[in-house]
């Protein structure tokens, strides 16, 4: 089902399972459209039109039932836990992704960290002990990982980049400041929190 939908529909779908994930947290049995709208920003009519083309999730007045809704997105999108990644770098940014919670939240598994550094190979991050980046194709092959996180300083990102390259990674989320070059099939997804900052600055203030 996944591969049917719109990249519209993958990113507002994300966005509910955020907000269900934070509502179970908090201890919510049931959430309304309108709840929903608020923490999202989008659309209540949206958000009703775009649950109703996988089923009856809700009933009006009454609202969805959070662990149910959650469980079904979670199928939509197929995050069961099947998806491991890859981290490079285990300096300070890598020990706080590997510490929060959101990708087993979002059924993502962190499978193996890396580092050129040898004072940091063989010490811990989060329930990884750091892997040799030297050994980086052969556990990633092995591991049968999908995707790279790029957590390392803008002068070795790219070398980063050619090594996930080499072991088949078609994915790679990067959080340095580096511009990477990789093949056409490969995609980039650069994390930049002041890009978004303005983007959302802009939106609103426009």
């Amino acid at each position: 089902m996944a591969d049917r939908l719109t990249v519209g529909v993958v990113a507002r779908l994300s966005r509910y399972l955020q907000v269900l994930t934070q509502a179970k947290k908090m201890g919510k049995d049931r959430i309304s459209s309108l709840e929903i709208s608020g923490y999202t920003n989008i659309n209540a009519t949206q958000i009703r039109r775009d649950l109703s083309a996988f089923g009856k999730f809700g009933r009006r007045g009454v609202g969805y039932n959070v662990d149910s809704l959650l469980a079904e997105i979670r199928t939509i999108l197929r995050t069961q836990g099947q998806y491991k990644i890859a981290l490079i770098g285990a300096g300070r940014l890598s020990q706080a992704i590997v510490r929060s919670p959101i990708f087993t939240e979002h059924g993502i598994s962190i499978a193996a960290v890396f580092d050129a550094d040898p004072k940091r190979i063989g010490r811990t991050a989060g329930a990884n002990v750091v892997i040799d980046a030297a050994r980086l194709q052969e556990v990633i092959r092995d591991q049968n990982i999908i995707a790279g996180v790029i957590a390392v300083p803008a002068a070795s990102a790219q070398r980063a980049a050619d090594e996930l390259v080499s072991a088949g990674v078609k994915i790679i989320f990067n959080y340095s400041e580096a511009l990477l070059n990789v093949p056409p099939d490969v995609k980039v997804h650069t994390s930049n929190p002041a890009a978004e900052l303005i983007t959302a600055l802009h939106q609103q203030l426009a």
